[in-house]
């Protein structure tokens, strides 16, 4: 994708040296960003209790009679949770 934006860039003739680094900079600035926002989107991908928990703790309720909620650094696997059940 970088060398697809690099291809179509170009910097008008008339711009002076001033100009073409405000260009530069401005395209380097947006590039950064986006590797920014893919490696945060990277990270988001981890499995986490979020939106999960009160499901959870409705399972829990129906199968041992107590709703309880689950911790955020409970094990995500669903089947490693349910046996710290007496843990949270």
């Amino acid at each position: 994708m970088t060398e697809d934006l690099l291809s179509g860039l170009s910097i008008p003739d008339d711009a002076d040296s001033e100009e073409a680094a405000a260009i530069a900079a401005a395209v380097g600035a947006h590039l950064h960003d986006q590797t920014a926002a893919a490696v945060a989107a990277a990270a988001d991908e981890e499995e986490t209790w979020d939106e999960k928990r009160w499901q959870y703790a409705g399972r829990l309720d129906s199968v041992t009679g107590c709703a309880r909620r689950v911790p955020s650094g409970a094990p995500t696997n669903a089947w490693a949770a349910s046996g710290r059940t007496d843990r949270f």
